[in-house]
């Protein structure tokens, strides 16, 4: 999937993916606001929203509820922090307050970038510790689910990448 190429004076246009979870509150309601506002953000234009799964929740806190869970193509010319920042404001707004969220734990409402293009990031390019692609993505069905749904072509870019729809069918079997 390639951008087209900017004109003069432009930045170009990279597509990313993004990853939305809620489990507390009205949690599809979240997720809609969620799109909502990251297509009302300057420099994010939301091309498909997947359809909504829903999961138990995985890694250390395993006593909470369910989550709902979609993916988003999109794409930004916003830089990756940049882009990082946004979906941290839109987290915001929604009512999750990221000084008290417990990692794995319930939330209102996560952003996840999950890919920025086909850029690599290993965490220690700046202060916000960004890691591209999303160091879990490969293992997370509830991510490669949708997006496999939204792109059967997809790619996952990164030392843990490969073709989505293959990554899916590894994490299922």
């Amino acid at each position: 999937m390639s951008a087209p190429v900017p004109a003069p004076g432009e930045v170009a246009q990279v597509p990313v993916v993004l990853a939305l979870g809620s489990n507390l509150g009205h949690r599809a309601a979240a997720l809609r606001a969620a799109v909502d506002a990251l297509a009302a953000t300057d420099g994010i234009a939301v091309r498909a929203v997947s359809t909504i799964v829903e999961t138990a929740p995985v890694g250390r806190v395993l006593d909470q509820p369910d989550f709902l869970n979609a993916v988003v193509l999109a794409d930004t010319r916003l830089g990756p922090h940049e882009l990082l920042a946004a979906c941290h404001a839109v987290e915001a707004r929604l009512g999750l307050d990221r000084a008290t969220k417990t990692a794995g734990g319930p939330r209102v409402v996560d952003v996840d970038l999950v890919t920025h293009g086909d850029l690599v990031l290993d965490g220690s390019e700046a202060d916000d510790g960004l890691v591209l692609p999303h160091p879990r993505a490969h293992e997370r069905a509830f991510v490669l689910g949708p997006w496999a749904e939204l792109d059967p072509d997809a790619v996952l870019p990164g030392p843990h990448g490969g073709r989505v729809a293959d990554l899916l069918a590894r994490v299922r079997s």
